[in-house]
């Protein structure tokens, strides 16, 4: 779904997702192309005449209420079944083109097969309240699709390049530098992991939605242009403000320039990063994590039934995690300073708002859970406001890893 700009009386919505692995074979082929043609549309792989293989990343994510006895959206364990079912059956260990009659006359490219698990998957849940909003298909570390319950679809390719800067604008005298960016005003260098995505509001299924010809001829060109590079001396970023947000702008521009697409994200580190998006608007994301203890356990339910529900999360001396969250704020971007946020002080302000569950036990050491489970989505959500009172109400989504199969996140609307 889509970040938004706050404004006040913005709807928040929560979903669930569920991480669950498969590996399979496909080619991408249309039989009554050319051979010119196909290697324009679907780069050499399309060659692969008995299958090329991938393990896949499927994310099943879904949206509704949430029981206030339970603290549930939707069991967990119900999503692993159901939809791991699906899996087993259609598409683990198969060759898709010949083991899946959904791709006998569509190329398995990642965008088609989201597609299709979403429509395998969503209408084993006709019985239930929480709905499947979103299918996230990861085939590569280079290359992932989404596809929406609106028939919308993103196509993301990924890239990688190694570069020097220094942070720091050019609009701002030594003295604001020094004190708006500190040491990283010196040259140091970061391995950049950037990623591109683009949009179609209806999925085409006779074509791909990027061609490799078009995405391999733009991907060399932001690499030629920056990769091994000392960014402050490159000509499209001398006048520039050096900053993630500000690249992460740039690379959004130089993208456009070459082929229409939707967004940027761009990492500088594995949990920070910055999005550019086509309406000038930017965001900044960053990953810390923290240590708890904590039993699932609803008051209202007996023994048997919290066991029944909750299963071996209900273990009576608790349990614990590495949860992982990923805070990410919008707001008004400072084109003189190439800032969004000052860095330290959204750092700050995550881990102080972290400070008193860490090492602790949620249900027992902490006071936000006397009266509701810990599930995943009642933590998010009892941490929406202490980040967000503390970055000026800035704060557009904040997701919440309990296991790396088990994520909630909660946004504005």
């Amino acid at each position: 779904m889509a970040l938004a700009i706050v404004y006040p009386g913005d709807i928040m919505l929560l979903t669930v997702s569920k991480r669950l692995e498969l590996s399979a074979s496909r080619r991408l082929h249309v039989k009554h192309w050319s051979e010119e043609e196909n290697l324009a549309v679907f780069g050499p792989e399309t060659n692969a005449r008995y299958g090329s293989g991938r393990n896949y990343t499927a994310y099943f994510v879904f949206t509704g209420p949430v029981d206030p006895a339970t603290g549930m959206l939707i069991n967990i364990s119900e999503i692993k079944k159901r939809a791991g079912k699906v899996l087993r059956d259609g598409f683990d260990h198969k060759f898709l083109n010949q083991d899946n009659l959904s791709f006998r006359e569509i190329s398995p490219t990642a965008e088609s097969v989201a597609r299709q698990l979403y429509c395998d998957v969503a209408p084993l849940f006709s019985d239930v309240e929480a709905k499947l909003s979103v299918c996230h298909l990861s085939e590569s570390p280079e290359r992932s699709a989404t596809y929406y319950f609106t028939g919308a679809c993103e196509a993301n390719y990924w890239f990688e390049f190694s570069a020097a800067r220094r942070t720091m604008s050019p609009h701002l005298s030594a003295e604001e530098n020094a004190r708006l960016f500190g040491p990283a005003t010196a040259p140091h260098g970061h391995n950049y992991r950037c990623r591109l995505t683009f949009r179609a509001e209806q999925l085409d299924l006779k074509r791909p939605l990027v061609r490799y010809d078009e995405i391999d001829t733009c991907v060399r060109a932001l690499r030629a242009e920056l990769d091994h590079q000392y960014l402050n001396e490159v000509i499209g970023l001398k006048e520039r403000p050096l900053t993630t947000e500000s690249l992460a702008e740039y690379i959004y521009e130089r993208v456009k320039s070459m082929m229409p697409h939707d967004r940027v994200r761009l990492h500088e580190r594995a949990d920070f990063f910055a999005e550019a998006w086509g309406d000038n608007t930017i965001f900044l994301g960053l990953q810390v994590p923290f240590y708890a203890a904590h039993r699932l356990h609803a008051a209202t339910l007996s023994d048997a039934e919290n066991m029944r529900l909750y299963g071996k999360c209900n273990n009576p001396t608790g349990h614990g995690h590495r949860y992982l969250t990923e805070t990410t704020i919008g707001g008004e971007y400072d084109e003189r300073s190439g800032t969004l946020y000052d860095f330290v002080a959204l750092n700050d302000a995550i881990h102080e708002s972290l400070e008193p569950w860490q090492d602790r036990h949620l249900d027992l050491e902490t006071e936000d859970f006397r009266g509701a489970p810990s599930t995943g989505e009642d933590i998010v959500r009892a941490l929406w406001p202490k980040i967000d009172n503390r970055v000026n109400q800035q704060l557009v989504r904040l997701r919440l890893w309990e296991t790396a199969n088990n994520r909630f996140t909660l946004r504005r609307t």
